[in-house]
C-alpha cells in the first residue's frame, strides 16, 4: 500500500510543510505538486491537488504536495509568484536529493500552474502536467511543448479563450474537457484517468 508522511523542508522564507507519498515499489520518477493561488484559500490539500497526486504514485513516482510559504504551517507570506517560485524549485531540490538520479515531473493547479511554468526554466523537468494554469491573471511564461495542458470549457476563473490564447503561438496541445469549471466539480475521477492516459503514453 502506499505510503504518506507529513515532512518539512527548507525553503527560501523559512521551512515549508509538505506531505510525500510514496508509491509500493521503487519510485521510477520525482513529482512536484503546486496548489492554487494562497491568498483566495489555496493549499496542498485542494482536491485537484490530491487528484494529480494519486495519479502520480500509480504510476510510481514519489510525490511531494506542500504550502507554499505563509500557508498552513509553512513560513514567510505571500510573494505574488516570486517567492513561490522559489519555495518551488526548493521542494524539487528536496526530491532530487531524497532520490537522486530520477526524472522530475512537475504539475500545477491554477496560480500553482503559473508557478511551474516559472519554475520550470530553472529546473528543466523531464514532463510538466498544468491544470487550468492562471494564464490570464499572471504573466504565464513559454512552456515545453510536451507539456500537458487540461482546461474545462466551462472555467468562470481562467475562461478558455484565455489559455487558447496563449497556447496557439507556442502550437500547444490542450485537453478540453466539456462542462468543467475551474475546480473540476464532479469530474475529479475524469481528470486522473486523463492524466494517468497522458503520462503512461509518454513513458
Amino acid at each position: 500500500m502506499a505510503t504518506q508522511r507529513k515532512i518539512t523542508f527548507a525553503g527560501p522564507a523559512g521551512l515549508l510543510e509538505g506531505s510525500l507519498h510514496l508509491p509500493d515499489n521503487t519510485p521510477i520518477a520525482i513529482a512536484v505538486v503546486a496548489h492554487p493561488l494562497p491568498i483566495m484559500g489555496g493549499t496542498m490539500d485542494n482536491k485537484i491537488v490530491t487528484t494529480l497526486t494519486r495519479a502520480f504514485v500509480e504510476l510510481g513516482y514519489a510525490t511531494l504536495r506542500f504550502n507554499f510559504r505563509g500557508v498552513g504551517e509553512s513560513a514567510g507570506s505571500y510573494d505574488e509568484g516570486n517567492g513561490e517560485m522559489l519555495d518551488a524549485m526548493a521542494a524539487a531540490d528536496y526530491l532530487r536529493a531524497e532520490f537522486p538520479g530520477l526524472p522530475l515531473v512537475t504539475a500545477g493547479f491554477s496560480f500553482g500552474g503559473y508557478v511551474q511554468a516559472r519554475a520550470a526554466e530553472h529546473l528543466h523537468p523531464q514532463q510538466m502536467v498544468l491544470i487550468a494554469p492562471a494564464v490570464g491573471r499572471f504573466a504565464m511564461p513559454s512552456v515545453p511543448a510536451n507539456t500537458v495542458l487540461v482546461h474545462g470549457d466551462a472555467d468562470e476563473v481562467v475562461e478558455l479563450h484565455e489559455l487558447l490564447q496563449w497556447a496557439r503561438p507556442q502550437q500547444l496541445s490542450v485537453i478540453v474537457v466539456a462542462g468543467a469549471e475551474h475546480f473540476f466539480h464532479g469530474r475529479l475521477i475524469q481528470l486522473r484517468q486523463i492524466v494517468l492516459q497522458q503520462l503512461r503514453g509518454q513513458r
